[in-house]
């Protein structure tokens, strides 16, 4: 098991009341599969994904990274925890202007030092994503579906544990969402990578080995989309 959350609940204070985000999630993730959590905007994807990926905490419950209780760390080790086991894409690709498409994917690395052997990961990640020409461009000599790839690549470089995406097709039109989904099914499929993935979107949500929906703030097993 990868990560397991048990009891989560969350919420926010909204003036004199508390608007309830999150009541009693409880979620396992396993090694290899794509789990999708479907959900209107303002219905809690974001906020289980910061809680999951230890940006944030709970009001209360357990969350378990490779079976280590995350609540029962340092805000150090917790930080190493988060650098070395997990993986982050979002929205918005987040990439540093000012480096390079490869540089941008080393990135997560230079909390260490880059080894050889991270960069050599490095080259291979942008062969399979079909970008080796592509290394030395800036963000801005990029496409919106290039520069997605390259967010991704840098999610993988640590080779973490789970890697955990928020609404990661949200600026991509239709045909660079085929092509990223295809992407994250193959990574999926040769590297036993496991994603969560955060989405409105149906088209991406069909990719997922299991789907959820959030709904009045609980967590339910998606049967059909």
């Amino acid at each position: 098991m990868i990560l397991s959350c048990a009891h989560i609940n969350k919420s926010y204070s909204n003036g004199l009341n508390r608007l309830l985000v999150l009541k009693d999630i409880s979620l396992e993730l396993n090694e290899g599969e794509i789990v999708s959590i479907m959900g209107s905007s303002g219905s809690g994807k974001s906020t289980l994904l910061n809680i999951l990926g230890t940006l944030d905490l709970p009001d209360s419950g357990i969350v378990k990274i490779n079976g280590k209780d995350v609540s029962k760390i340092s805000e150090k080790e917790t930080a190493q925890l988060r650098n070395k086991k997990l993986g982050f894409v979002f929205q918005f690709h987040h990439l540093l202007p000012e480096f390079t498409a490869f540089e941008n994917v080393l990135i997560p690395s230079l909390i260490r030092e880059t080894s050889q052997e991270v960069r050599s990961r490095a080259l291979e990640l942008f062969e399979f994503m079909n970008l080796t020409e592509r290394m030395t461009h800036y963000p801005q000599q990029l496409s919106g579906g290039e520069r997605q790839r390259v967010a991704i690549m840098r999610a993988l470089i640590q080779k973490p544990a789970l890697v955990l995406a928020d609404e990661p097709t949200g600026n991509l039109d239709k045909t660079n969402t085929k092509i990223l989904l295809d992407l994250i099914k193959k990574i999926s499929d040769e590297f036993k990578q496991t994603f969560l993935i955060a989405t409105h979107d149906t088209m991406v949500a069909q990719i997922a080995h299991r789907r959820f929906c959030l709904i009045d703030s609980m967590l339910n097993v998606m049967d059909n989309l």
